[in-house]
């Protein structure tokens, strides 16, 4: 058969109401050659593709993805989430005006399209909401279909407690994001959970700990020699889930020095805690709370001569971690690792880090951090693009959500 009739016969086949397989069980009488070309062409059309260069056969159309950062070392993990989509970053400018207002220019068509907006918090916390929040209004204006915000960290996560006479910052953050035009949130271990009750659309808090759990068993030589630490009783909860899935012991510090989220600043204190007779009725005894007494610095569990993994959520300030290290070392422990998800890293951290008893902190890139890994190189990043990525399709492609929460408790 001539190559023309081969060419012709596929686009009869194409044209075809039938599936081409049927087409070909239809008519038999066809030649092999173009029977195998067919087949061929329907199999690649039906099974999905594998490996890292996954293109994600499985993703639809109308797919965007902008990186709402002005700062180019924080553009570095929309990047890479990208190119594991077979996708390439929206068009859009972002700059600072000379009077420091933020500018937004979205450079290409959103409408009727899925945008998903990744946005890294970079050392200036306010310029990098008001950048995604800017942008999300601007894909709202341009009739964007569903407009995705990718937050890894989520900013002023801390402050979702009222504290004396503040604010739920944390609350407020998520009303302006809604009210922006946000449709869905995809974020990763947040401070605390009950955050996502703050916003009226949808939010998957995702897992980094999969991946730290996995650096654990491939990079610590001897792990099975390790024990898990809490810094604090507050932390225990996150040591427990590691410590059950590596199936090792747990330590738990406790009486160390007071810190800023502890229950002595909770409450407003009004009215004051000055005794007023006048103010309070002469019959009413009301029976003022006992303050709290921390204990001396108690460690709960054996650390003598095994490898101590801190593990936290956080790591900004790292005194607390340091005294933790400190600690442990007076009671035995020879090696010293601390993981947490987040590592912010402010002021002068990987200075402190350097000089201390921590042999290595290993942090994921939901913050970018790569100029505190020059002045420290104790500081090891682990990527987490790769979930990311992969809540991206599913979330584009309408499929559900909970193979990325497999195996997750409702204390992990």
């Amino acid at each position: 058969m001539c190559p023309s009739s081969c060419e012709r016969l596929v686009e009869e086949a194409k044209q075809s109401t039938l599936r081409p397989v049927v087409w070909l069980e239809s008519n038999k009488a066809r030649s092999g050659r173009l029977k195998q070309h067919l087949e061929a062409e329907a199999v690649a059309a039906r099974v999905p593709r594998t490996g890292p260069e996954l293109v994600m056969s499985g993703t639809k159309g109308g797919l965007v993805i902008f990186t709402a950062n002005s700062n180019p070392s924080s553009r570095e993990l929309g990047k890479r989430i990208a190119e594991r989509l077979g996708v390439e970053l929206g068009k859009v400018q972002v700059y600072q005006e000379p009077n420091r207002e933020t500018r937004v220019q979205i450079q290409e068509s959103v409408r009727g399209k899925d945008v998903f907006i990744i946005q890294t918090v970079s050392k200036d916390v306010n310029t990098s909401i008001m950048e995604l929040l800017i942008m999300v209004y601007a894909c709202r204006t341009s009739c964007a279909q569903n407009i995705i915000g990718v937050l890894p960290y989520f900013p002023y996560s801390k402050q979702c407690k009222m504290r004396k006479r503040g604010s739920i910052v944390s609350k407020l953050l998520a009303s302006m994001m809604c009210k922006a035009g946000l449709t869905h949130l995809i974020t990763m271990d947040l401070h605390q959970k009950e955050i996502q009750g703050f916003f009226n659309i949808p939010v998957d808090n995702l897992r980094a700990s999969p991946f730290l759990l996995q650096y654990i068993q491939e990079e610590i030589p001897d792990y099975r020699n390790a024990v898990i630490v809490a810094k604090s009783p507050s932390s225990a909860k996150r040591a427990q889930s590691f410590a059950e899935r590596l199936r090792l012991g747990i330590a738990v510090i406790h009486g160390e020095a007071q810190d800023a989220e502890s229950d002595l600043v909770d409450g407003r204190h009004s009215p004051p805690t000055v005794k007023n007779m006048g103010a309070i009725h002469p019959s009413l005894e009301i029976p003022l709370l006992i303050p709290k007494e921390k204990p001396p610095i108690t460690v709960v569990g054996d650390v003598g001569g095994r490898i101590a993994i801190i593990v936290d959520d956080i790591i900004d300030d790292v005194d607390s971690f340091l005294a933790a290290a400190d600690t442990l070392k007076e009671r035995g422990a020879y090696k010293i690792f601390v993981m947490a998800t987040h590592g912010i890293l402010s002021s002068d951290a990987p200075r402190l880090i350097e000089e201390s008893a921590i042999d290595e902190v290993v942090v994921t890139n939901t913050i970018p951090h790569e100029i505190q890994k020059l002045q420290c190189p104790k500081i090891k990043t682990v990527d987490i693009s790769m979930i990311l990525s992969e809540a991206i399709r599913r979330i584009h492609n309408g499929e559900s959500m909970s193979y990325l929460f497999r195996n997750i408790g409702m204390d992990d």
